[in-house]
């Protein structure tokens, strides 16, 4: 696992873009795991604006996004459907027929878990997952005590999530208290992790998610198993972490950051 300090949320932000843009252009293609939530809007204004005034090509390009929200059809101002269509769907050319999300409408919920791991599988599995990280230390929904092999389905959202959360509804006391999340060990199955994480709220979380033991209390912390994971953060998400310097030097001196240097 990387972690890479930049000075403020735009630089942080604009860094997973370029590495997301680039992602897509080595491979038209792409399988692109997606989030939702505030940190990511700037994320997505940068790629509409890649694909506006540089040509970044959705055509080609599947999606996944990590969760939705058991009740709300995707008509509602509060469903990540409808986040996905105002932030990035409806402003570049992806095909709508490859967008995916879980369906919150579902008949049976218990059901629709194994129904997307079937379209994850059919895709040929996610090359590059999107992620961030709530204050409760999960990923997706996957909320304390989430098993580290669990896999798509229903989750009991805690308090500290609605809190987070309900405020990005226009209607507060609309906000569900259950969900449809990937599992951590579906999340784990990806070929590459992209955490973005921002603000001094986060900085305790984040340091007990990427610097402190692996456990199902603080789900994120799963992600020190993967091989090959980048964790991108501002300085005052990074205040608690114990290697800043180490991490600093990591993103100054590796040839695989050259390029990004002046962004």
């Amino acid at each position: 696992m990387e972690v890479i300090i930049r000075p403020d949320a735009e630089a942080a932000a604009r860094l997973v873009a370029h590495l997301i843009a680039r992602a897509l252009r080595r491979k038209p293609d792409l399988v692109l795991g997606l989030a939702t939530g505030r940190t990511m809007e700037r994320v997505y204004d940068l790629l509409v604006e890649f694909h506006r005034r540089d040509g970044l090509d959705f055509s080609r390009c599947t999606s996944f996004n990590l969760d939705e929200y058991v009740g709300l059809p995707p008509e509602h101002p509060g469903s990540y459907h409808h986040y996905m269509r105002r932030h990035l769907f409806d402003r570049v050319n992806i095909d709508p027929s490859r967008t995916h999300l879980p369906d919150g409408m579902a008949a049976d919920p218990d059901a629709e878990g194994p129904r997307y791991e079937a379209l994850i599988r059919a895709a040929g599995g996610i090359d590059l997952q999107l992620l961030g990280l709530g204050r409760s230390g999960h990923i997706g929904f996957n909320e304390p005590l989430s098993a580290l092999r669990s896999r798509t389905r229903v989750k009991c959202l805690t308090e500290t999530t609605i809190r987070e959360n309900r405020t990005q509804f226009p209607n507060p006391d609309e906000m569900p208290r259950r969900a449809i999340t990937m599992g951590v060990g579906t999340i784990l199955e990806c070929r590459r992790l992209l955490m973005l994480v921002t603000g001094a709220a986060k900085a305790e979380v984040l340091a007990r998610a990427v610097e402190g033991p692996i456990t199902a209390m603080i789900s994120a912390s799963a992600i020190q198993l993967h091989p090959a994971c980048t964790v991108i953060v501002d300085e005052a998400a990074a205040a608690n972490l114990q290697e800043k310097d180490y991490y600093r030097w990591i993103f100054a001196t590796e040839p695989e950051w050259r390029e990004f240097q002046h962004i």
